[in-house]
């Protein structure tokens, strides 16, 4: 990258946050901090009100923006990309947001990448295996993420795997991720009064409230790395005949599936389930070509559920 570039670059960087370290620019641009201080002395010299606070890092005063920024064909290619997943991926709130964002970043395309944008859409498909919101009109991830931002406690109906009675919860999200088809939240829930995890699909109904938050939470990497949840997991280690392991290629990462190892006798695969009854249910479809090796309380589990079967027939 030359110069020039990178200069606009940093420009951008610095509009896009509200504040830049240099430390940060350097690593992104493969250059020296001397470098970063020499560029942003460039910017302050062209006129740009740039901000600079020792041990904090760079900022551009409110108020001032670049004009329109002019996007590359490989630029406006990714933006339809991301639509397409935006599509299938978000919630109908959030969508309709994106879209909104996307007429005007069409708008300052130029005639031949519009062109081609409109062309390029045509020929790009996402293909989903779950809904990932109860209801075709569902808002939740607008109203998670409002929660976030603004620090609002939101109120939650859910129903927990497993369990047919719905909860009313009052939350306070951490944060959001994707993982295996679904949106999930880390909240602080004040039924719990501890950290629990929230998969969208089976957040029915959301709103938000006005009262604030009542508790400090770290950033969601945090969670994430420390594995909060695993106290609530239980270990499940099965094994399958090779023949039939094909059939649930997909499903059992659903299900908790952590490793699977292949032995003389079938596919030994290893599971952390939140929920024994609901991983028995699971487990009465591939009873006939499966076997359990731990736990015991699974095996226990699968019995009482036969003896019902059996009752009804």
């Amino acid at each position: 990258m030359n110069r020039f570039d990178r200069i606009t670059a940093i420009l951008i960087q610095l509009q896009s946050r509200k504040i830049v370290k240099a430390q940060d620019l350097a690593e992104r641009f493969e250059i020296s901090l001397r470098t970063v201080y020499r560029d942003i002395s460039s910017l302050a010299e062209a006129g740009v009100p740039i901000i600079g606070e020792a041990g904090v890092g760079y900022s551009i005063m409110d108020g001032y923006r670049l004009p329109p920024v002019m996007f590359t064909k490989e630029e406006a290619r990714t933006f339809i990309t991301a639509e397409k997943l935006m599509e299938k991926f978000t919630d109908l709130s959030t969508q309709s947001q994106y879209q909104s964002a996307m007429f005007k970043i069409k708008s300052v395309l130029r005639s031949s990448e519009k062109s081609m944008v409109e062309t390029l859409e045509n020929h790009i498909e996402v293909r989903q295996s779950a809904k990932p919101f109860y209801g075709e009109d569902s808002n939740t991830l607008d109203i998670l993420l409002k929660s976030i931002t603004e620090k609002k406690i939101s109120k939650i109906n859910y129903n927990s795997l497993g369990f047919q009675d719905l909860t009313e919860r009052v939350i306070e999200p951490v944060g959001i991720y994707h993982e295996n088809d679904y949106w999930y939240t880390i909240a602080y829930c004040h039924l719990r009064n501890n950290y629990r995890n929230f998969r969208s699909d089976r957040i029915l109904k959301i709103e938000l409230t006005d009262k604030d938050f009542q508790h400090k939470h770290a950033p969601l990497k945090d969670f994430l790395a420390q594995s909060w949840d695993t106290q609530n997991l239980r270990l499940i280690r099965i094994r399958i005949d090779r023949e039939k392991s094909h059939y649930i290629r997909n499903q059992k990462y659903y299900y908790g599936f952590v490793s699977e190892i292949v032995t003389d006798e079938g596919i030994e695969m290893s599971f952390l389930s939140a929920s024994l009854e609901a991983f028995a249910l699971w487990y009465l479809m591939l009873a006939s070509s499966a076997c359990i090796l731990e736990p015991e309380s699974l095996k226990e589990k699968v019995r009482a559920l036969l003896v019902q079967i059996s009752a009804k027939i």
